[in-house]
């Protein structure tokens, strides 16, 4: 497993992590064992990075890795949370007293006296600009209740405004073959700064496995099935924002680009080649899931030998309607 080097934060994580949104929920069920058991193979293959957040699952996926911690010698993982989503989207809830009692909660069901990264949750785009925000953020870091801080970001714009504050040590985005714009000048801005960068949502939930039809049926607390529209949350979060029928044309394309391995392991690779990138941090529901993600590290020249296909595939079928949004 390649490591690399956060120098904001002094973290060293490995390059593929494991989202744990699945393990709390919002993808169909998984239960305890099979997440402790995706959890085990992970660590065992030198995954070192677990992302979470307090809303997952209302905290089950973080008791559930709390629990594994109980497993491990927990000093060598890091383990991110977010907080921000258990009160209404509106900027004065963010406040130092909000903070506190959602990282005492979040250590409760970590079973940790101290957070490694604590993340704001895509919160609202005001919260970016209010500087008592990082000043209680700060305070936090001073007390011990957190080691470092980030943010998860919704926007490009969100992401350049984080990065320009000089104790945000991370900034959690939404980069992959569907999602190109923070290529621009995020990746750029962030390796400059030193800040460091978490992919999420790497398979475009899941479109890039080149799985789906049209035929396909998710389940009924599935967010694929809820909030295709952004009913729930904000759509960019759900199949990356694209359209499912325009996302099933550019998935087939991005499929052949190449045959070595299966696509999933192909789109991972393929952010994994960018050096501005830190972590990659796909979920997994079932250990073979898992094998196909872990694969990726193997295959980083394979990931850079399709970057001009990528580039076509956005601007042919995404681009006019992705770049200008997010």
């Amino acid at each position: 497993m390649e490591n690399r080097q956060i120098q904001r934060a002094n973290f060293t994580v490995s390059a593929l992590g494991l989202g744990t949104w699945q393990l709390g929920g919002d993808w169909g069920d998984v239960s305890e064992e099979q997440a402790l058991e995706i959890l085990g193979n992970a660590y065992g293959a030198g995954v070192n990075f677990f992302d979470t957040a307090d809303v997952y699952g209302d905290g089950r996926s973080e008791r559930i890795i709390g629990s594994f911690l109980k497993t491990i010698d927990k000093d060598k993982v890091i383990v991110a949370t977010k907080m921000g989503r258990r009160a209404p989207l509106d900027s004065s809830f963010y406040t130092y007293e909000n903070f506190s009692a959602w990282i005492d909660r979040s250590r409760t069901n970590l079973g940790v006296d101290s957070l490694d990264l604590t993340q704001l949750h895509c919160p609202p785009d005001e919260v970016f600009d209010i500087e008592s925000v990082y000043d209680d953020l700060d305070r936090l870091v001073d007390e011990g209740a957190i080691k470092k801080y980030g943010v998860s970001v919704e926007t490009c714009s969100q992401a350049l405004r984080a990065i320009k504050r000089p104790n945000v040590a991370t900034v959690q985005i939404i980069f992959n073959a569907f999602r190109l714009k923070p290529l621009d000048e995020v990746l750029p801005s962030a390796k400059e700064a030193g800040v460091g960068i978490i992919a999420r949502i790497p398979l475009a939930s899941g479109l890039l496995s080149g799985k789906y039809t049209k035929e396909t049926i998710f389940s009924q607390d599935d967010h694929r099935n809820y909030n295709r529209k952004g009913e729930a949350f904000d759509v960019g979060e759900t199949f990356s924002g694209v359209d499912y029928e325009v996302g099933l044309q550019a998935a087939k394309r991005f499929a052949n680009l190449q045959n070595a391995v299966a696509p999933a392991t192909a789109a991972i690779a393929w952010i994994l080649s960018h050096d501005a990138v830190s972590t990659v941090i796909p979920g997994a529901r079932n250990i073979s899931q898992l094998k196909g993600n872990l694969a990726a590290t193997d295959y980083l020249d394979l990931g850079a030998s399709i970057d001009t296909g990528v580039v076509d595939i956005y601007d042919q079928y995404l681009r006019s309607s992705i770049h200008p949004r997010w």
